[in-house]
């Protein structure tokens, strides 16, 4: 996301907790803030990519004597996926300190992402929305205005329930596939020939033939997501079956060292229930 906002001739300073991370943007002609004190000395516009809440606030300086110093006067663009509820505190205590807040989740993978064809969602005061149409052009191939805080993270949950419960659908489907003794080449051309055919689908399903579980869109970072929608659904009072479902297999998945594979890794889920007798309930 940063390497296409520096192609496209934006002055950009970057940090990163992990510093050898800047050095491929430094060498696309970024330039490398040496402290995060010193990366918002330099911009009025800061985007963060974190991992989590944690790690925000960590960056932010929450609860410290820094946090005001680092928001006042600038305008927080906050591009990680974290609970609603933390997000309104969070731009309640950032407005409180004299800066401006805004969503601006994305929805799709590592390739999407290369390509500068995400799909970004923004959530904040109208004011702040109309600049980042621009600024996030290189990033994304449609930005939409979803309301005010939380509405982007909430829309961003809703489009991940259906990518989760779509991929994790096909992950089955595989299996039960592969189950029957079924040509996996054929299956994958029936697929990619039929109505529900997509660009996620296809790339997916090529994944599981192959068995190629390089990472795009991590088992933990699906895990991450499918609780925070359940999270959510709760305290909406939704019904929640299918992410229910989802969130014990990717732990399931993850619990067995597939942490930092891709998704479509799920698969190996089903595989170990099968081997159990086709025990549908998680593992103890």
């Amino acid at each position: 996301m940063a390497l296409n906002l520096v192609h496209a001739g934006i002055p950009l300073f970057v940090w990163n907790r992990t510093p050898e991370r800047c050095l491929p943007l430094e060498k696309a002609g970024a330039d490398a803030a040496l402290t995060v004190d010193d990366l918002f000395s330099r911009c009025e516009t800061v985007l963060l990519v974190l991992e989590n809440e944690g790690a925000t606030d960590s960056v932010l300086g929450r609860a410290t004597d820094r946090f005001a110093e680092r928001v006042g006067g600038h305008s927080i663009v906050s591009m990680g996926t974290v609970s609603a509820d933390y997000s309104r505190k969070l731009s309640k205590e950032i407005t409180a300190a004299g800066g401006r807040y805004v969503e601006a989740p994305v929805s799709g993978s590592r390739k999407p992402a290369e390509a500068g064809q995400l799909i970004g969602m923004l959530a904040g005061a109208p004011e702040d929305l109309v600049p980042l149409h621009t600024l996030l052009a290189p990033v994304c191939k449609q930005v939409f205005d979803c309301g005010p805080v939380p509405a982007a993270l909430q829309m961003k949950l809703a489009v991940n329930t259906f990518l989760i419960t779509m991929v994790t659908g096909l992950a089955e489907a595989g299996h039960f596939a592969a189950r029957q003794g079924l040509a996996m080449d054929r299956f994958a051309e029936i697929l990619n020939a039929g109505p529900m055919a997509s660009d996620v689908s296809r790339t997916k399903v090529d994944m599981l033939r192959r068995r190629d579980f390089a990472r795009q869109a991590g088992i933990s970072d699906v895990l991450k997501n499918s609780r925070l929608v359940v999270d959510a659904a709760k305290s909406a009072g939704a019904a929640f079956p299918l992410m229910g479902a989802c969130v014990a297999l990717y732990a399931e998945t993850e619990a067995m060292g597939s942490r930092a594979d891709d998704m479509i890794a799920v698969v190996r889920a089903f595989e170990a229930r099968a081997e159990r007798g086709g025990d549908a309930s998680p593992i103890p």
